[in-house]
């Protein structure tokens, strides 16, 4: 039976059934959403990781001298001569350009305790102190040694650390990360196997660069002042290089 407009039937400007009434707004949706979508193929997400451990090309020297005096002028001077000193040492040590930098210059009042006759302590001013401070970046490692006891001959009193690190890190790293993307296809690999899969197309690497770790090498001010003979004996180690990335592979069908 056909059905007249009235009846709930009407056509639009293309001639298409339209059907009024709460029947007309079910038929509305299903003719929206058309066939049922197809389901959205599954994917595998794993994390893989490399390191390796690779020897320094470099290593930096914290030093810094700090000295006193009854004026401002006084005790910079001192400082400054002193670090001017050790500047002129790591130029010697084939230290150039931006291998050398200044990373700290200080000056303050200076205090000392004073026991009071009635036994109270209190602080009183005792002149200026200044302290500046130098890093220095040493190529030829095995010199290392004998530029940490050189530093301490011009006058410097303070050996804050050093560290030891790559002068081209991002070529280790790009090995590092190959090795991490081989090492998340193997347990990919594992995991598809497991469960009865194959692994499609590579859909996504995304890459978490760890970098250069030096190991820690601190350098306490009593060992540098103390050290004897014409060398510190210092051993560069090993830097570690690591990175992360993450893989998402598609299920083949």
């Amino acid at each position: 039976m056909d059905l007249r407009p009235d009846q709930g039937l009407c056509r639009d400007q293309r001639g298409l059934p339209l059907v009024r009434g709460p029947a007309g707004a079910l038929l509305a949706v299903l003719l929206l959403a058309g066939p049922a979508a197809a389901e959205e193929p599954g994917r595998i997400v794993v994390t893989g990781q490399a390191s390796a451990e690779i020897a320094p090309d470099f290593a930096t020297v914290e030093v810094a001298v700090e000295t006193r005096g009854a004026t401002p002028g006084a005790a910079l001077d001192q400082s400054s001569g002193a670090a001017a000193k050790v500047v002129a040492l790591a130029r010697e040590f084939g230290a150039a350009g931006p291998d050398v930098a200044t990373t700290a210059v200080v000056l303050r009042p200076a205090t000392r305790s004073q026991r009071d006759p009635n036994g109270v302590v209190r602080e009183v001013a005792d002149g200026y102190q200044a302290v500046n401070a130098v890093r220095i970046r040493l190529r030829d490692l095995p010199r290392l040694g004998a530029l940490v006891r050189r530093i301490v001959d011009t006058g410097a009193d303070r050996i804050n650390g050093i560290g030891f690190g790559l002068l081209d890190p991002a070529r280790a790293e790009a090995g590092i990360e190959a090795e991490a993307v081989r090492d998340a296809r193997r347990r990919a690999e594992v995991l598809a196997e497991a469960a009865g899969l194959r692994l499609g197309r590579v859909e996504r690497i995304t890459t978490s660069p760890q970098g250069a770790v030096p190991p820690p090498y601190p350098m306490a001010r009593a060992l540098a002042a103390k050290a004897p003979g014409a060398s510190v004996p210092v051993e560069p180690g090993t830097v570690e290089v690591a990175a992360s990335v993450e893989v998402t592979w598609a299920i083949a069908p």
